[in-house]
């Protein structure tokens, strides 16, 4: 089989006139393009140079075979050049997933200013996208919770978000001010549950936690809506009377905006804590700190 590093070596010592030339420019050793040089000789069966003590002097054959390759070679080798300046130049394509409005409110911004950053992002939650990293779906997510169960996937703590309940600016609050002020856990409760909640699902996950922190127990409300989505469910509660859980880090950009206001942050702090999570054996490290950078540039939490 023909091998092309005999012919670019043939090539070099054809321009340069010298094996310790030619060999400087390959950057192989000399002894190595003796080698290839008599391995293509024994290909063709006939001597393409004549061994001077100075000098390789190129033969009959040896002109006519250069004339008939070196154009092919050129441009094989423009090509090549070309191939390692893209790939050098070209912004890794990393598959990120995050929740939506974590991604939507902080980070979709900035996308379009990563130079050295090109991202395909996926939206969902914890299960889904932990499913997907594990599965090679995606390559590196912000992740809401730990599964103990993915043993194989690195965890690095992004963020602490503290949860709270928000409200409409302009809603009336004064019964409830008087409770908290008094610090009346059980009066605070009774008028929480008195209210109109909205909820990002039917299992209260947020509300859930935020209740058994400072109640020890869990929550019985009045359900008035279920909307899968945090950004939308802070939309609707700074423009209606109902109340809804959210975090520092969800109700960020909504809260300096003036959208909601919070209504309290409870006695004792409800936090969880975001991850990136990854599997360190399909990510390279220099991807995974891109990521990390990008992130924590323009995520900014109150912790």
């Amino acid at each position: 089989m023909v091998n092309l590093e005999w012919y670019r070596t043939f090539k070099a010592i054809y321009q340069y006139g010298t094996l310790t030339r030619a060999a400087q420019e390959l950057m192989i050793s000399q002894p190595n393009m003796s080698i290839q040089l008599a391995s293509l000789e024994s290909y063709i069966g006939q001597q393409l140079f004549v061994r001077l003590p100075r000098k390789m002097m190129p033969t009959e054959y040896g002109k006519q075979l250069y004339t008939q390759i070196v154009e092919s070679i050129d441009n094989l080798e423009r090509v090549e050049t070309e191939f390692k300046r893209t790939v050098l130049n070209k912004a890794p394509s990393i598959r990120l997933g995050t929740p939506a409005e974590i991604f939507n409110d902080y980070l979709a911004e900035h996308v379009g200013n990563q130079k050295d950053l090109h991202l395909t992002v996926e939206y969902g939650l914890a299960d889904t996208l932990t499913e997907k990293i594990i599965s090679h779906d995606l390559d590196i997510a912000i992740i809401t919770r730990q599964n103990k169960s993915a043993d194989n996937l690195t965890y690095e703590a992004l963020f602490t978000e503290s949860f709270m309940i928000v409200c409409n600016p302009a809603m009336n609050t004064t019964d409830f001010d008087v409770c908290a002020e008094k610090n009346n856990i059980e009066d605070i409760e009774k008028w929480l549950k008195a209210q109109k909640w909205i909820a990002y699902s039917t299992d209260l996950a947020l509300i859930r936690r935020f209740w058994r922190e400072n109640f020890k127990k869990r929550p019985i409300l009045k359900l008035h809506a279920t909307i899968p989505d945090n950004d939308a469910i802070l939309r609707a509660v700074g423009n209606s009377d109902a109340l809804a859980a959210s975090s520092d880090l969800i109700a960020g950009k909504a809260l300096e905006e003036g959208l909601v206001k919070i209504l309290w942050k409870g006695n004792i702090p409800a936090t969880n804590t975001l991850y990136l999570a990854y599997n360190k054996d399909k990510i390279q490290p220099q991807y995974v700190e891109k990521v990390r950078t990008f992130i924590k540039t323009y995520i900014n939490t109150t912790e």
